[in-house]
Formats: structure tokens, C-alpha cells, sequence
């Protein structure tokens, strides 16, 4: 009964996201205010029952509910709990429904929101919004309903795909669907800025905090996802240029040129026509990506349906949002008015400049990316596109930008100065070049981008500090000032210093990865492997067994200098449901690097394959990642962000005594 009512309410969905999408549009054409406040109800009862029909599948694989044809595919009595409720997302109907209730959560959201936006607004964005939850409602409904019946149920399932049966595929897709709906909401703000016909600063100051919140949960999910992959498929690698990696990593290039682009248009009323362009750019993107997931035109560990009418009314509806945002976009852009001016060296010029390269970047990977599928459908011909085109595009591209942030965040607004900017970053800089020698002296030299990428790196990290200990600072002034100006700035302004630091830890990691060792060897029980500074020794190789999965395990003891620092285990599962085959890698973190082991064959002399990696500074990738994210969170703390719409307040004359 539940799984009748969890459909009914995806129908009752779609029947309250046209009534969304219909009454407040036309509120807002005939200025209604009756009819626009409907967006706001609307939303919250699409919202509900989206949620309700979530949940109703959540009940049904936890409570293994084999007369629904997707649970049977994709659980198995056997399966631990979390697993079970990852397996809603891990498949194709099911991932589905869970972009749609982020969708419905996000009109929510927006809808309660009625004090920080203005109503013409906040109706015109919960129509569009609800225009595009319509679609895929629509879609789930006729081609992939997640609650189709099963006569005669199974007595068991068929189990999730192993290589998803791990925590890294229960966080990865909520991530990064949340970022990719979030874009969609920077989507329904521009269309709904080109409907009305006005875009100013109070516009940009609306978007700012649901462009950042999905730049935080984008670069969360694109983090997870790739240390899940670093992990659990056993190649040793964190990227890997996958067209599915690509599919996520160019919205979100995106979303961080907008990001920059709305904080020029809040301040100096400029980049209209630029900004709008980028939004509705970042969700074409996103809709790229779903396309490329589901239509069956890739074979990858992420793909889920390969279903080629699936695939064609995805293409459809990418065509129909795309193309009707564009057209929207062709129609209204020339009829905006031109903002505020400021010099080309400032640093809304540098926020333009930083765009431009970011915008680049993105045709590198777009290209990529999509010219070997096009290749294929027009001529039948195969080629690949892998790392070394990326590495002489990309990185080119980057490593200026990447230059660029320390200076563009020093320089002053409407007008800055060049040489002020490079002599305050002095110290950084001089700091920058002392870690860069540092790092020639440990390594005893090493490839000459790997370390000006390090020293990169650190120039990032010490000119956003000494920007904001400047801003802190004034030249002789007593620390309780000092104290009092650091407490006084803005959150967004220490949010901004966070995430400019990790983008620089980030890029120390992805250097150092210059420095990694490998050993692909075979090794006997008792034998040692050197990886780097350590020792591996093979202890043993001993079965074991969990619900649904059986495994061989090799345990290494793992010494450095004699020493030994502990024990480390890989191992090599059959999932007795589907009989396939895992590696589960065996990772050792040692302060900031991993010591990382994958298993092979096994011969028939009793010595089993083995490729063994130690990866210095790997860790700092992560890290960066989060660090980046968290200041992004702070930044959404600022109240200058959260807040839009100031509320009317009534000024009452005071009346002069006679």
C-alpha cells in the first residue's frame, strides 16, 4: 500500500508543479499579487509529496520489498542497513527521484525564504524552478518509475552493484546532486531576472548565497567521489579524466566564475548580461552531465541506464531547457542597461580576468570531453581523449589563474594600483620561494613544474593571509585594535581567505604527486616490498566472510627504518549474489601520505600479485577540498549574504513639544 501511495504522490507532484509553474508566472505577467503568492504554497505541497514518495521507497528497501522490481535489482536481504538505503540513489529510477526531491527541496527552501526576496521574484523563480521539476517528474512517471510492481515477487534480490556497496557511494551522489541543483536554482534566478526584465545588484545579492551553497556541495561531492574511485577501484589514481569526472568538474568551473561574477555585479551594478550567461551556462552543464550518466552513450563505473528512449527524453528535455533559456537569453539581453565602471586594474577587473580564464578552462574540458562522442556519431571512429591532452590545455590555463588570485584579492576595489598590490604580497612571495627551495633541498631536485607548482601553492596560502592580516593590521597599530578589526570583518571576507587557502593546499597535493613511488611486484608470504621510505612484509593471506560477500585478505607489516609502525590490510571480495569480483585497496596514512596497496592474481607458486604506492602529501588533495568547502559554509554565514531584501520599517516623525 505504501509503494501505490508513494506513486500517487509523484503524480500528485507533477499535478502541484504545474499548478507552480502555471498561477504565478501569470501573477507575475498581470502583476497578481494573489496569484504569485501561490508559488510559495505550492512549493512547500510539491515539496511534501516528492518527500513522501523518497521516503516510501527508502521503506521499501530497507524492509526488502521484493514485489518492487527496483528493490529486487538492487538490494539483497543480506546487505547491511546503509547500504541498503544507498542502494534508493545507486541505481538509475532511484537516483532519479532523489534529483527531484533535492529539486522540490531546494523551491522549498526559496519559498520560504518570502522576507529576503522580493515577491515578483521569488514567483518567477519557483515558476521556472517548477517547470523543471515538472519535467523530470514527468520523465520518472513514463519512463522510470521507481515503483513498478514485480508479480510474483522474488523471494531475494539480486544485490547492489559491489563496487557502490561503500560509504563513499552513500554520500557522493546526495553531495553532489545538491550542487547540481543549486545551479538549477542560479538557472530559475536568471530566467526569472530575464522574464522580468530586471537585473541589478539586489538581484545578484538574491542568487549569491544558492550559487555558493551549491559551489560548497559541488566541491564536496566532486572530493568524495574522487577519493571513493582513488580507493575502491584499485588504480592508484585520484583523477582520472573520466568524461563522467569531466560531466561534474565543468559545472562546477562554472559555478565558481559566477560565484566570482555576482560579487562584481553586487558591487559595482556590472556583468549583467556575463552573469546571466553563466548561470544559465553552469545548469546546461549539469544537464550534460545527466544526459552523458543516463543515456547509455558512455560505459563507466558511474553510468547508470543505457536505455536509449531513457536517453532520448533526457535529450529532450536538455534541448527544451538549453535551447528556451538561450532563446529567453537572445530575446531580453540586448535591453539591459549597463552598470557601474571600474578601472581594468582593480579588483572587479581581476574577478573579470579570473572569469575569462575560468570560462577558458571550461571549453578545454568541454571539448575534450565531448568531441571523441561526437567523433563516434557522425563517423563511427574511436578515439580517446585522456590526460595528455588535459595536462597541455588545462594546466596552462590554470597555472596563470592560479597566479592571479593572490593579486586580484589584494588589489583595492573600483581602482587599485599594481605596484601596491606586489609590494604588499612581498613577504608572501619571498616566503613562497623560500618553500620552493625548501622542497628542492628534502626531494634533492625534481621536476621543475612540480615544484613551482608547490611554490604556486604557497604563494596562494601566504597572499590570502597577508591580505587579511593587512585588512587587520594597520601599519603600528596596538593589538586590542587588531583584535577588534579581526573580530569586525566580514565572515564572507575570512570565508574567502579559507577557500583561496585550500585551493593552494590543493594544488601542493596535486604536485607532489611528482614524488610518488610504485613497485608492481609479486611477493610470498614472509617476503618485503620497498615502497619509498617503507617496508611492506607479507604476513599472511586468510579467507573471511561477511552477509553477502566472502574475501582474501593479505595483512603487510608495515616498518620504516627497521621499526615496525603497524599492520595494513588489501584484500580481494566476491559478492556470492552477482559473483563479482572487488579489489578493496589496503591504505596507510602516514602524517600527510598514504602508503596504498592493491592486490593482483595470485600464482601458483603461493606468491600473489601486488601493487604498491607510496604517495607523499597525497592526503593534502582532500584536504584542500574540504578546506575550500568549509570556506564557503563560512562565507553563507556572513549576514550581508543570508540577507536580501531589507524589511520596511516605519519612520515616525517626532512631534516638537508646543
Amino acid at each position: 500500500m505504501i509503494v501505490e501511495l508513494g506513486h500517487f504522490a509523484l503524480t500528485l507532484a507533477l499535478a502541484l508543479s504545474l499548478v507552480q509553474f502555471i498561477l504565478p508566472l501569470w501573477g507575475a505577467l498581470a502583476n497578481d499579487e494573489p496569484l504569485m503568492n501561490v508559488a510559495g504554497p505550492a512549493a512547500l505541497g510539491t515539496f511534501a509529496a516528492v518527500a513522501f514518495a523518497f521516503l516510501a521507497l527508502v521503506h521499501a528497501y530497507v524492509t526488502s520489498d521484493f514485489s518492487v522490481l527496483n528493490v529486487v535489482e538492487n538490494s539483497h536481504t543480506l546487505k547491511p542497513t546503509l547500504y541498503k538505503i544507498s542502494g534508493v540513489w545507486g541505481n538509475h529510477e532511484g537516483s532519479m527521484l532523489l534529483w527531484v526531491f533535492i529539486l522540490a527541496l531546494f523551491a522549498a527552501l526559496v519559498a520560504t525564504a518570502r522576507h529576503t526576496l522580493p515577491l515578483r521574484l521569488r514567483a518567477l523563480t519557483l515558476s521556472v524552478q517548477a517547470l523543471i521539476a515538472a519535467a523530470f517528474l514527468l520523465f520518472l512517471l513514463v519512463s522510470s518509475n521507481p515503483f513498478t510492481r514485480v508479480n510474483p515477487a522474488p523471494f531475494e534480490g539480486q544485490d547492489l552493484n559491489p563496487i557502490l556497496q561503500d560509504i563513499g557511494l552513500a554520500i557522493h551522489p546526495p553531495l553532489l546532486y545538491i550542487g547540481y541543483v543549486g545551479i538549477s536554482i542560479s538557472f530559475s534566478f536568471a530566467a526569472a531576472a530575464l522574464i522580468e526584465g530586471r537585473i541589478d545588484a539586489l538581484w545578484a545579492r538574491a542568487v549569491r548565497p544558492w550559487t555558493l551553497t551549491a559551489w560548497v556541495f559541488l566541491t564536496l561531492g566532486i572530493a568524495m567521489g574522487s577519493y571513493w574511485a582513488y580507493y575502491e577501484l584499485g588504480w592508484g589514481g585520484w583523477w582520472f579524466w573520466d568524461p563522467v569526472e569531466n560531466a561534474s568538474f565543468m559545472p562546477w568551473l562554472a559555478a565558481t566564475a559566477l560565484l566570482h561574477s555576482t560579487v562584481v555585479m553586487e558591487k559595482r551594478d556590472a556583468l549583467k548580461v556575463w552573469t546571466i550567461l553563466l548561470a544559465i551556462v553552469g545548469f546546461s552543464l549539469s544537464l550534460l552531465g545527466t544526459f552523458l550518466v543516463r543515456s547509455g552513450v558512455l560505459t563507466s563505473v558511474h553510468t547508470f541506464a543505457t536505455d536509449p528512449a531513457r536517453g532520448a527524453f533526457i535529450l529532450g528535455i536538455l534541448v527544451f531547457f538549453i535551447g528556451g533559456a538561450f532563446a529567453l537569453f537572445a530575446w531580453r539581453a540586448p535591453l539591459l542597461r549597463h552598470g557601474g565602471l571600474f578601472a581594468p586594474v582593480s579588483r572587479e577587473g581581476a574577478l573579470v580576468l579570473n572569469n575569462l580564464f575560468l570560462a577558458t578552462a571550461c571549453a578545454t574540458v568541454f571539448i575534450g570531453t565531448l568531441y571523441p562522442l561526437a567523433l563516434e556519431s557522425l563517423t563511427g571512429e574511436k578515439i580517446s581523449v585522456g590526460a595528455p591532452y588535459f595536462e597541455a590545455t588545462f594546466l596552462p590555463i590554470m597555472l596563470p589563474l592560479l597566479f592571479l588570485i593572490p593579486i586580484g584579492q589584494t588589489l583595492a576595489w573600483k581602482r587599485g594600483e599594481l605596484l601596491g598590490a606586489a609590494q604588499r604580497l612581498m613577504g608572501a612571495f619571498a616566503l613562497a620561494i623560500a618553500a620552493g627551495l625548501a622542497v628542492i633541498a628534502i626531494t634533492e631536485g625534481g621536476p621543475v613544474l612540480a615544484i613551482v607548482s608547490i611554490g604556486l601553492g604557497f604563494f596562494i596560502i601566504f597572499g590570502a593571509v597577508s591580505d587579511t592580516i593587512t585588512r587587520c593590521w594597520p601599519k603600528g597599530a596596538q593589538l586590542g585594535v587588531v583584535w577588534r578589526r579581526a573580530v569586525g570583518l566580514p565572515r564572507s571576507a575570512w570565508g574567502t581567505t579559507l577557500a583561496h587557502a585550500g585551493v593552494g593546499v590543493v594544488v601542493i597535493g596535486i604536485a607532489a604527486s611528482a614524488w610518488s613511488t610504485e613497485d608492481i611486484t609479486l611477493v610470498k608470504p614472509g617476503g618485503r616490498v620497498q615502497v619509498g621510505p617503507y617496508s611492506l612484509r607479507l604476513d599472511g593471506v586468510f579467507p573471511r566472510a561477511f552477509g553477502n560477500y566472502r574475501e582474501e585478505v593479505a595483512r603487510f607489516m608495515v616498518s620504516h627504518h627497521g621499526r615496525d609502525i603497524g599492520a595494513l590490510e588489501a584484500s580481494k571480495r566476491l559478492y556470492t549474489t552477482r559473483g563479482m569480483p572487488t579489489t578493496e585497496a589496503g591504505i596507510m596514512t602516514i602524517g600527510l601520505g598514504q602508503l596504498y596497496v592493491s592486490l593482483g592474481d595470485n600464482e601458483a607458486d603461493g606468491a600473489i600479485g601486488l601493487r604498491a604506492y607510496w604517495k607523499p602529501y597525497v592526503t593534502l588533495i582532500w584536504l584542500g577540498s574540504i578546506i575550500m568547502a568549509a570556506g564557503g559554509l563560512l562565507s553563507l554565514t556572513d549576514r550581508r549574504i543570508r540577507v536580501g531584501v531589507p524589511r520596511r520599517r516605519i519612520h515616525v516623525a517626532a512631534v516638537p513639544a508646543e
